[in-house]
């Protein structure tokens, strides 16, 4: 590349990250804290400690927010705005006002990432989707949005209920949506009373159910039901999604991308595939944590994102595809999720993978797909052969942490690769070791004194009684 290409691109990059730093709200960890973070370019933690180990008890929602469309100030275009607020806060302290101040400023932008073109309309397909902010310490508030045309004669405007919760769990709010969308075709005041009762609910312990108790005017009292998955470690996701839109042997090939931290685009029509399908693509990760830039759906204003050189995830709407494709990217893996395609890609995806371990997850994935009828049973499905995937390669990692009598543990990364007998098997872990996926599990790893009893565990446990049952066997038959 010439000098002169160079200092262009230099100069394209450094105005992305000024656009972002401008454009997005910092937010902060809390009252107490006093380190601040640009909220959608900081890591969206997705570990097993982070988005499903709530025990219960926590309140289910800070806000409930609905973000209507208004004309600007020289009337061409709209803007999204926040027209509705529930809870209002009061008697804040300056800092915590703030905080606040700058989340409300945000939300808006993601409520509508495809800009601010509208005309009425008399038809519109209600969309759910989601958004994440995220703090530099990894906690995070997803916004849960449900877009829909409002009740009412001749053309209108779409308008977005939008729920701020620090909970991940997809499916049980988005039949808090339906509760609040039922009851705001009624009058916005039925909603308070509803919202006030699940405010005051503590949220559900993984298996348990919450009943609310809500009175409609010409229904009467209904009770509602929201009960938690007793397995919550994909309660956050829906795999439905993304195997309507891909092949196994494409999301095989995403998974290995972002293993090793590269950078994805996601393009699709509706807000509702993007977000469904990035979530998926993220959880395929677990026990591991995508620890980069993550936009579920990227704001028209933000589409500069996909020139910045560290990685990325990021869902774009089709829309768009014509700018994203012209944008100075490199080593990008382009995903169209309407054709089931790839538009761009590095051109090793298929070789990232052991091959043994690849046509393992193949494998896997294929059988009985077709018998399965729940979301629970799609998702334990898909997500299991890779959480193998995990097992088989890295599931020994709790041995090679060495620890000083203070309990202090210290990863031994070199006897680690070496204790993997094949050699592809190794190849893979000697790259993968090298990730800030990897890293962020090891040192959560080595501040505890024994591996947590999750999900990956017990399947390492399995795993490690089947080699022992294996090894009898072979015994016996000699």
């Amino acid at each position: 590349m010439p000098p002169k290409s160079r200092t262009m691109e230099g100069q394209g990059v450094g105005r992305t990250l000024r656009l972002l730093r401008n454009r997005l709200p910092r937010l902060r960890a809390g009252p107490s804290q006093n380190n601040t973070v640009e909220a959608a370019t900081e890591p969206e933690r997705t570990q097993e400690h982070s988005l499903s180990s709530f025990a219960g008890g926590q309140h289910f929602f800070e806000y409930l927010l609905v973000v209507s469309l208004k004309r600007n100030r020289s009337g061409d275009d709209y803007e999204p705005t926040i027209t509705y607020q529930f809870p209002k806060r009061e008697n804040l302290l300056r800092g915590q006002q703030e905080e606040e101040e700058r989340l409300l400023k945000a939300i808006p932008l993601f409520c509508f990432p495809d800009g601010n073109e509208w005309t009425q309309l008399t038809d519109y397909p209600r969309e759910t989707f989601s958004f994440v902010l995220t703090n530099v310490d990894g906690s995070r508030k997803i916004g849960y949005c449900r877009r829909l045309l409002p009740a009412g004669p001749g053309p209108r405007l779409p308008k977005v209920y939008c729920i701020i919760s620090c909970i991940g769990c997809f499916g049980l709010f988005s039949k808090i949506l339906d509760e609040v969308e039922k009851r705001h075709q009624i009058s916005m005041a039925v909603i308070y009373p509803f919202m006030q009762g699940l405010r005051e609910a503590a949220f559900p312990a993984p298996g348990k159910t919450v009943t609310l108790k809500s009175f409609i005017p010409d229904s009467g009292t209904e009770f509602i039901s929201l009960t938690r998955p007793l397995d919550s470690h994909l309660e956050h996701v829906d795999f439905s999604a993304l195997l309507h839109c891909l092949h196994f042997e494409k999301i095989i090939q995403i998974f290995a991308s972002a293993v090793l931290e590269r950078k994805i685009i996601f393009l699709a029509e509706g807000l509702s595939t993007l977000s469904q399908c990035i979530h998926a693509a993220a959880a395929l990760l677990y026990p591991f944590s995508w620890a980069h830039t993550y936009i579920p759906v990227v704001p028209e204003s933000l589409l500069a994102t996909v020139c910045c050189p560290t990685p990325f995830m990021v869902g774009v709407q089709m829309r768009f595809q014509q700018e994203v494709m012209e944008s100075p990217m490199e080593e990008v893996l382009l995903v169209n999720l309407c054709e089931g395609t790839f538009l761009l890609s590095v051109g090793d995806e298929k070789d990232i993978l052991p091959p043994k371990l690849q046509d393992d997850i193949l494998d896997s994935l294929g059988q009985g797909i077709n018998e399965l009828k729940t979301s629970e049973q799609i998702n334990e499905h898909v997500s299991g052969p890779f959480v193998q995937f995990f097992v088989k390669t890295v599931g020994h990692y709790a041995s090679y942490i060495k620890r000083e009598a203070s309990g202090k543990g210290h990863f031994q990364e070199r006897s680690f690769c070496k204790a993997v007998t094949s050699k592809t098997k190794r190849r893979f872990v000697k790259k993968f070791v090298k990730t800030q996926l990897f890293s962020l599990f090891i040192q959560e790893a080595e501040k505890s004194r024994n591996p947590p009893a999750g999900y990956f565990q017990k399947k390492i446990l399995e795993y490690e009684e089947q080699k022992k049952q294996k090894k009898s066997r072979e015994k016996t038959v000699k």
